[in-house]
Parts: structure tokens; sequence; C-alpha cells
């Protein structure tokens, strides 16, 4: 019960099905929400079929982002959408010290192992699906990682514009 309670608090738990969901908004700056959003997905036992043919930015097929650690909402290591990401976690970055400390700042630790729930804290130069929100608040505040286009769900463009990801390309 304990853990229940605790998953509750940072958000992680939306059912009482067993299944976890990142319930809290990525771009969240309130001190009541802790924004631990980590993409630990409902329904990682099974993915959205349609997600082998998923697109990327650029119109082609949407490749790996990270496999270690193991990346995506469904952690398939794609960033792979579908309903139950309500945080869009679309965006294939390559981590920075710079990104780390300013998503840290906002609420959203995610240099912190939590083996608990099999996170093992991101290091800087590994690959994760940000979610666009985070990605785009950062990029506005000058401290947005590199994003690798061919790992970048097409969804990301309901946010963030093609030109803007380009500025912070890098090649896979």
């Amino acid at each position: 019960m304990v853990l229940l309670a605790a998953l509750l608090t940072i958000g992680f738990v939306s059912t009482f099905s067993g299944k976890a969901a990142c319930q809290v908004s990525c771009n969240s700056d309130s001190s009541k929400e802790a924004s631990v959003c980590l993409g630990i997905g409902g329904k990682m036992d099974r993915l959205d079929s349609r997600s082998a043919k998923q697109k990327n930015v650029l119109g082609t097929e949407l490749v790996s982002c990270g496999m270690d650690p193991l990346t995506g909402f469904y952690r398939t290591g794609s960033c792979a959408t579908g309903p139950d990401d309500k945080g869009m976690h679309t965006v294939c970055a390559v981590l920075t010290a710079e990104f780390l400390e300013f998503t840290k700042s906002k609420g959203n630790d995610l240099s912190t192992p939590l083996p608990q729930f099999g996170f093992p804290g991101l290091r800087p130069g590994q690959s994760w699906c940000l979610c666009a929100a985070r990605w785009l608040e950062a990029e506005s505040a000058g401290r947005a990682p590199k994003v690798i286009l061919e790992s970048t769900h097409e969804n990301t463009l309901n946010s963030i514009p093609l030109e803007t990801l380009k500025k912070h390309r890098m090649m896979k």
C-alpha cells in the first residue's frame, strides 16, 4: 500500500490494474505535481500494431532512438506513440548535461536512478524519447539537446515546426 501511495504521489499509476502511466504533464512547473515523466506507459505488454508503420518527421519509417537504456513510451527503443502517451514522448534527443539540469529544475529529474521502477537514470550522450513540450521549452530557453530526426515521431510536428527541429539536428 505504501508503494501504491508513492506511485500515486509521483503520477505513475492511473488505474488499479497494475499498469503504470505517466499522468502528469511534462511541462508542469507546479511544485504540487511531481513531474517525473519517465514515459513508463500503460499497455507495455502490447504495443499498437501500427507502431511498425509509424513515420518520422521526415516522412520516412520511424527508426530506433535508443536501446541502452531502452527508451520510448512503450520501452521499445522507438519514439512510437499512441493514445496512452499523454506526454507525447516523441522527440528523439541526444541528452546533454545542460538539458538534464534544465529538466531537473522543472521537476522532471531524468538523471537520478529509480531502481524500484527499473529506471537507470540518464547521462549525457544517451538517446532518449523526450516529451515534445519539454523539448520545446528547453529550446526556448536555449538549452535544447540535439535531435535525431529519423527517430523523432511525425506527431512532433503538431507542436514543433520542422525548421526548428532541423536547427538542432544530429545525424544518427
